[in-house]
C-alpha cells in the first residue's frame, strides 16, 4: 500500500509541476531575474502548495505517526558543516544556472525532453561523484 500511495503522490507531484510549468527552464529561470524580465508566478505555484499542504502538517502534528508509515522520518542531523553549505551551495548552482531541480526534471521527461534527460544524467553522475569522495 506505501508504494501505492507514493506512486499516487508522484503522479500528483508530477503533473502539479506540469500543469503549472515549473518543469519549462525558462519559467525558472525567469523567476530568478530578478532584474531583468521577472516573472514571479513560481510564488502562486509556492503559496498555493503552501495552501493545500499546511492542514495536512498541522493535522499531522498531533499522530503518533504518517498513515502509511510505520513512523515519521526525522533527520537527526542538526549539524550545519562544511559538506551540507557545500554542497547546498553546488545545489542552488546548478539550479540557479539550468532552471531545473531533481523533481520538475524527472515530470519533464514525460514530455520526452532532451535537456531534461542530460540534466537527469548528469545529477546522477554528479550522485556518484558525491559517493565516490564521500
Amino acid at each position: 500500500m506505501n508504494k501505492l500511495i507514493s506512486l499516487v503522490s508522484g503522479i500528483i507531484f508530477g503533473f502539479g509541476l506540469t500543469v503549472s510549468s515549473m518543469t519549462n527552464p525558462a519559467k525558472v529561470l525567469g523567476f530568478l531575474d530578478l532584474f531583468g524580465h521577472w516573472d514571479p508566478s513560481l510564488i502562486f505555484v509556492m503559496i498555493g502548495a503552501i495552501i493545500v499542504s499546511s492542514p495536512f502538517f498541522f493535522l499531522s502534528k498531533s499522530k503518533r505517526k504518517p498513515l502509511f508509515a510505520q513512523s515519521f522520518s526525522i533527520p537527526e542531523a542538526k549539524k550545519i558543516d562544511t559538506k551540507l553549505i557545500f554542497g547546498s551551495s553546488l545545489f542552488g548552482i546548478g539550479w540557479g544556472s539550468v532552471g531545473l531541480c531533481p523533481g520538475p526534471a524527472i515530470s519533464s521527461l514525460a514530455l520526452l525532453n532532451n535537456y531534461s534527460l542530460a540534466f537527469i544524467v548528469s545529477m546522477f553522475l554528479g550522485f556518484l561523484l558525491a559517493k565516490i569522495f564521500n
